[in-house]
């Protein structure tokens, strides 16, 4: 199948070319998009437009092949520059390559690691290669990226060869060396981050990120007029699928930001006719109130949220202020992003992270040596999925007791599924701190913290007790006036969070002490890391007797 598409008044004859479902995606868009933006980037006029994307493709499909890789094989993404890594991410996918996607901004160390467990035949990056990686490293300037698969100025880094001394630090030109091909093609792998364990590495084709893609823009009603808003981590399952795929699959137009930027974003969204921003609850917390003159734009339908609990005080916070819905989503890696979602016209229950969208899910009781058992509505569980986007293994069979051989993943996390079938999360297994026998989930104590209006963020641990074996010790950020002494400040502000917790939460749940921290440790996608806080960083403490 052969189509004609002008552009410019050039005339370029097309064809699905590279026998994957996203290539015959991106020929599509081609033909429909045309010069329409399909990315833009945020702080600059740089754009890639449907057409463009399609000689991407092509232009990236030649380069591989070029270089010895072969569709199948793994090619890591390092690239800082927001289109960089867009273009490169969808025209190695659709060449049928395996895209691993890398932490630019990471110590050498953290990338080693990742590339261990990933394995890529080559990294195309936009820094130096790490001392000591074992595979090769293409090296580009941030921007620079071509982006019709032009070669010129490649820099490879060859791994595993003996350099000549005569060379000093000086980069080669070569191809690169036969990698181990991947059975299933095109798709996606990646390495968790470990937050709560050991990382785990997970492999996606393109059948299940593209069914999540579609279920996305369906659920979300997203259309060829529509300009998104993305400033998370494009190397997160998140802003690759719910950000890039499902704007593909729309036909509509992405804005990629480098990070989140506080300061002129209001502006920013409404000169580029933003419809829907993709957001964390650390990202929202921060865009409400808003400033004196900040406009919102008319164009704005709602907000997205993901990757952590968004505590209802907050959504509430931005609604009122912003006058746009927050629609709050649950997702992980293992099912290519969303697994449920509130609706964006009818019922979102506050507290819920919606229903099921695409993805079977139940709540179940059981586990060890009992077979798990779905419960009842209104009963607490935990919670496991199965469906078309959700891997039926981890890479190298690990973990293989979080999958039963029906194929329901357990996921985790504990919640409860209401008469209608919401699902409210509890919190993680992993998480949860056992006093005495009571069981005792962060998430329910941090949103009590968070309903104080002047604190900006929580988390509450566990820490080892001698008599009741582990009790619930809560970290804040306290905001305010920057006129105001932050001790005195802090002091305010935790006694009367200290009595809202009185309040709301049995004695077992309560915070033994509460440390105030000028900021909490946190990922890339707004994520406390529990396992970083530190009372010795505090500004303020109080023991609770």
């Amino acid at each position: 199948m052969r189509a004609e598409v002008t552009t410019s008044g050039a005339t370029e004859t097309v064809s699905p070319g590279a026998g994957t479902r996203l290539a015959e995606l991106v020929w599509l868009r081609a033909l429909t998009g045309g010069e329409r933006a399909f990315v833009e980037h945020a702080r600059s006029s740089g754009a890639l437009s449907f057409v463009g994307l399609r000689r991407a493709v092509l232009g990236w499909t030649s380069l591989l092949a070029d270089l010895g890789v072969e569709p199948g094989h793994t090619v890591g993404v390092a690239a800082g520059d927001p289109l960089d890594f867009a273009t490169v991410f969808v025209s190695a996918m659709a060449a049928g390559r395996v895209v691993a996607p890398l932490d630019a901004g990471a110590p050498d160390r953290e990338l080693q690691a990742t590339c261990r467990r990933v394995r890529p035949t080559v990294v195309l990056a936009d820094r130096p290669a790490p001392a000591g990686i074992s595979c090769d490293w293409i090296e580009l300037p941030s921007g620079s990226f071509p982006r019709h698969g032009s070669d010129d100025g490649l820099l490879v880094h060859g791994a595993g060869v003996d350099a000549d001394p005569s060379l000093g630090d000086e980069s080669w030109t070569r191809p690169i060396g036969p990698g181990t091909a991947a059975p299933s093609g095109g798709g996606l792998v990646l390495s968790t981050s470990g937050t709560t364990g050991t990382p785990k590495v997970i492999r996606l084709d393109e059948r299940q990120l593209l069914h999540a893609a579609r279920q996305i823009a369906g659920h979300h009603r997203l259309s060829v007029i529509d300009r998104g808003f993305n400033s998370l981590p494009l190397f997160h399952i998140n802003a690759e699928v719910v950000g890039l795929l499902a704007s593909l699959v729309a036909g509509s137009s992405l804005v990629l930001d480098d990070r989140f930027h506080r300061r002129g974003l209001w502006e920013l969204l409404s000169d580029r006719r933003v419809t829907w921003i993709n957001a964390v609850p650390a990202i929202i917390s921060r865009l409400a109130p808003l400033s004196a003159g900040e406009p919102v734009p008319a164009t704005l339908r709602f907000v997205r949220s993901a990757s952590a609990p968004l505590p209802p005080a907050v959504a509430e916070r931005f609604e009122q202020a912003v006058g746009v819905p927050v629609v709050e989503t649950y997702g992980m890696t293992e099912a290519a992003s969303q697994i449920t979602a509130n609706p964006i016209h009818g019922t979102r229950k506050r507290g819920s992270v919606g229903r099921p969208v695409g993805t079977e899910l139940r709540v179940v009781a059981g586990g060890g040596t009992q077979p798990p058992k779905a419960v009842a509505p209104g009963t607490e569980g935990r919670v496991e999925i199965r469906g078309a986007a959700v891997i039926s293994a981890y890479e190298g069979g690990a973990h293989a007791d979080r999958i039963g051989a029906d194929g329901w993943l357990d996921t985790g996390d504990v919640g409860v599924l209401d008469e209608d079938g919401y699902l409210f999360l509890v919190g993680r297994v992993d998480d949860v701190i056992n006093r005495g026998g009571e069981k005792v989930f962060p998430r329910e104590v941090e949103e009590v913290i968070l309903g104080d209006p002047e604190v900006s963020g929580t988390a509450v641990v566990g820490w080892d007790h001698h008599e009741l074996g582990r009790v619930p010790v809560a970290f804040l950020e306290v905001g305010g006036s920057a006129n105001e002494d932050l001790r005195r400040r802090a002091e305010r502000v935790v006694a009367r969070v200290r009595e809202r917790c009185d309040q709301s939460l049995s004695r077992a749940k309560r915070p033994v002490a509460f440390h105030v921290v000028e900021q909490l440790p946190v990922g890339s996608t707004g994520k406390v890391r529990r396992n970083a806080v530190d009372a010795q960083a505090a500004i303020y403490t109080l023991l609770v007797r």
